[in-house]
C-alpha cells in the first residue's frame, strides 16, 4: 500500500489552520451549552423531586 504525501503551500495551511481553530472553538462553545442545559435539567429535577415544583 503506497501512501502519498500532499503538502500545501503557506497560505493553504494558514487557511486550513483557521478553519480547524474555529471548528475548535465551536465545540467549545458547544460543550459549554451542553453543560449549562445539563446543570439546568438537574435543577429541574431536583425541584420536581422535592416537591418545591409541581406538574400539573
Amino acid at each position: 500500500m503506497q501512501r502519498s504525501t500532499v503538502f500545501h503551500n503557506k497560505v493553504e495551511q494558514i487557511v486550513i489552520a483557521q478553519i480547524l481553530s474555529d471548528m475548535d472553538a465551536e465545540i467549545d462553545a458547544l460543550e459549554r451549552k451542553l453543560e449549562k442545559y445539563r446543570m439546568i435539567k438537574q435543577g429541574m429535577m431536583q425541584e420536581l423531586l422535592t416537591g418545591k415544583t409541581r406538574l400539573v
